[in-house]
């Protein structure tokens, strides 16, 4: 899949998703597969650009490419200044989000609660795509609710204002992440554009992601939740599209390097206190496919120190693999 001058191969995106794709995940899973990984969405109020929190979502040092990076608000001209001065610390792709359907996103006219105004959507694209020389690409919903959906109306207008590629989840705002992902709107989507599209919605293993390609004709697929505690499914998925086979589930082992690996950098990211933090909510995603899952969750969430949580880790696994051996 191209977007503008980038190649994104695997055809494989992580879904920006607030307070989870920081950079240490964005690293993990690029590491693991992704084609392309797309930022935590950064507000285009300038006022809040530097703040610790804007200046971390902004750290793109030693990131592969394309960096992408999302934007979320309400003003033209704010949301092309925005994109400026993400282009200048690193952004190679701009995104604006117009699929978040938190309360208060959309109560600050802003993320999905925008697909109810076509006319500022066209303004809002065309004033981006305008502002910067890379691609601008954009995220959206199937519409406000199930009796206002307008996927195809905004897809025109993003194709007819420069977007060189659109995400879709497969819900209405309405949804939040209920019920099944609607694909034939993707697929309708898809056919009514000829800019490349992401199918955005439930694709958590190989199966259902091949499924998702044939169902929709999208040109790439954007997981979400999907990716969380499981950041090895990109490389299970590419393996599966490219050969039809399944990779084996990774061993005990295997997820402990991963999920240590992934402490260590949260920890040098955020500073040891608030890695800590942070971790805890990793560790709860890593254990959710577990039987033994409410052990673990007790296990990391007893930790007040990155010492002590990487040796509860360690333990733990540790205890996994000998019941592994002992069962063999």
């Amino acid at each position: 899949m191209q977007i503008g001058p980038y190649r994104i191969d695997p055809p494989l995106a992580l879904a920006p998703m607030a307070g989870v794709t920081d950079k240490p995940f964005r690293l993990l899973c690029k590491r693991l597969g992704a084609g392309l990984a797309v930022s935590e969405m950064t507000t285009a109020d300038p006022r809040l650009w530097h703040t610790r929190k804007s200046l971390r979502r902004m750290d793109h040092a030693g990131e592969p490419e394309p960096v992408s990076v999302q934007i979320a608000g309400y003003d033209p001209a704010m949301l092309a200044e925005a994109a400026r001065f993400n282009v200048a610390n690193g952004a190679q792709i701009v995104d604006i989000n117009m699929g978040c359907p938190a309360k208060k996103v959309c109560n600050v006219w802003s993320g999905s609660a925008l697909l109810q105004d076509e006319p500022l959507v066209a303004r809002i694209c065309k004033a981006v795509a305008d502002a910067v020389e890379g691609p601008v690409t954009l995220k959206i919903r199937t519409g406000w609710d199930r009796q206002n959906k307008n996927a195809l109306a905004i897809a025109r207008i993003a194709e007819d204002t420069g977007i060189a590629a659109l995400a879709v989840h497969g819900r209405t705002r309405a949804d939040k992440y209920e019920g099944e992902a609607e694909y034939e709107t993707i697929a309708a989507v898809k056919a009514s554009v000829r800019i490349p599209v992401f199918a955005n919605g439930d694709v958590t293993t190989p199966q259902q992601a091949r499924h998702v390609l044939a169902a929709t004709g999208a040109d790439a697929l954007m997981i979400g939740r999907g990716a969380q505690g499981r950041p090895w499914i990109f490389r299970e998925i590419a393996h599966y599209l490219a050969t039809g086979e399944l990779l084996p589930e990774p061993t005990h082992a295997e997820v402990a390097t991963i999920l240590l690996g992934h402490l260590e950098h949260l920890y040098a990211f955020y500073g040891e206190q608030a890695g800590v933090r942070i971790a805890r909510k990793h560790l709860g995603w890593y254990a959710k496919d577990r039987p033994e899952n409410a052990a673990f969750r007790q296990v990391a969430n007893r930790a007040e120190s990155a010492q002590e949580q990487l040796r509860l880790v360690r333990d733990y696994f540790e205890a996994l693999a000998v019941g592994e051996l002992l069962a063999a």
